[in-house]
């Protein structure tokens, strides 16, 4: 299946396909110098086999975890391809989950101003959510993705293949953000979630997932307007995430939480036993002080105030301004 995006910039394919690794060499330009960002925990066949693909390729495995979503990582990357004589005319592919595309696409953002960026989700949570819409960027000073670039790929292939030799927990995770776009926009995948086996079900998931994305992210590529309604669950679930002792929780799960206060009562119980059906967290027991100083450093505060999304129903959220004091008091609230 080919689901297009279509940009004022330019437009690329979103290609999901089982085996669609192999074919890498057919559907993208790699007759040029190649960087191929990996990371530890992605089996080395996957980069390897895309490497077989090209004319030049470098291959490049960082430390597996948000660690490695540094600005000295970032540099690392930037003075490999230095090393090796990259130009404009090069590339930079990602294989792997959310923190490789998210630092490969940034040093592609950033290298001479702008090189040619793939991306080749391999995790549930980057081929549902991530690779998708050009977020690139690295963590600093304790804040996730506070130093990055908008900037689209060329092409994005996702091969549903790939997710086999991903454990239970790192599978449940990335369905988290699966759960996010079918509350916010697809009843019908709500549904599937409470009636059917996700895994089984995995590609009409990613399906359905990339689709509601990919139209949320050509109405509004840089989060002017519509595009905020795809952080429903992150203002409290980065706090969460940046709170969190060093690999307690991760990202979905902690978006999982993040969901639950900003629901209506009856949409709140439906999630909780769909994220318990998933093996995702419904309770958050951690240190409040450090919860709320981890939400007052969030991207989206303006001042004294925080955008957030409010679910009423599946398919009708809420676009709300808070006082910090109100989100403060939420998650005290739910999380005290």
């Amino acid at each position: 299946m080919i689901i297009p995006i279509n940009l004022p910039l330019g437009n690329y394919d979103i290609t999901i396909e089982r085996g669609v690794l192999k074919k890498a060499g057919s559907l993208l330009d790699l007759e040029r110098r190649v960087l191929i960002v990996t990371d530890s925990g992605v089996p080395a066949e996957y980069a390897k086999t895309v490497a077989a693909q090209c004319k030049a390729p470098v291959i490049e495995t960082v430390p597996m975890g948000e660690e490695s979503k540094s600005l000295s990582v970032f540099e690392k990357l930037c003075k490999i391809m230095l090393e090796h004589g990259f130009t404009r005319s090069d590339c930079v592919v990602a294989v792997g989950g959310g923190v490789v595309g998210d630092l490969a696409g940034f040093a592609a953002a950033s290298y001479m101003r702008g090189i040619d960026f793939y991306n080749i989700p391999t995790t549930v949570l980057s081929q549902v959510d991530s690779s998708v819409g050009g977020k690139t960027a690295v963590n600093f000073g304790g804040i996730k993705n506070i130093v990055g670039a908008f900037y689209q790929p060329k092409a994005v292939l996702i091969d549903p293949n790939t997710l086999s030799t991903l454990s239970k927990r790192h599978f449940s995770n990335g369905l988290a953000e699966a759960v996010k776009m079918s509350l916010t926009f697809d009843k019908e995948l709500f549904e599937l979630f409470e009636s059917g086996n996700a895994e089984e079900n995995i590609e009409t998931i990613i399906e359905h997932s990339v689709k509601s994305k990919a139209a949320v992210v050509e109405k509004d590529e840089k989060e002017a307007g519509l595009r905020k309604v795809l952080n429903f669950g992150h203002t409290m679930g980065h706090a969460i995430e940046s709170a969190a002792e060093l690999g307690g929780l991760y990202h979905g799960e902690c978006v999982a939480l993040g969901m639950l206060p900003m629901c209506s009562p009856e949409i709140r119980e439906r999630l909780k036993n769909v994220l318990k059906k998933l093996g995702l967290p419904t309770e958050y027991h951690g240190d409040m002080e450090k919860l709320i100083a981890a939400a007052s450093h969030d991207k989206k505060f303006s001042g004294e105030k925080v955008n957030v999304i409010t679910l009423s129903e599946i398919e009708n959220f809420q676009m709300e301004e808070w006082s910090t004091k109100e989100l403060f008091d939420r998650m005290k609230e739910f999380f005290a």
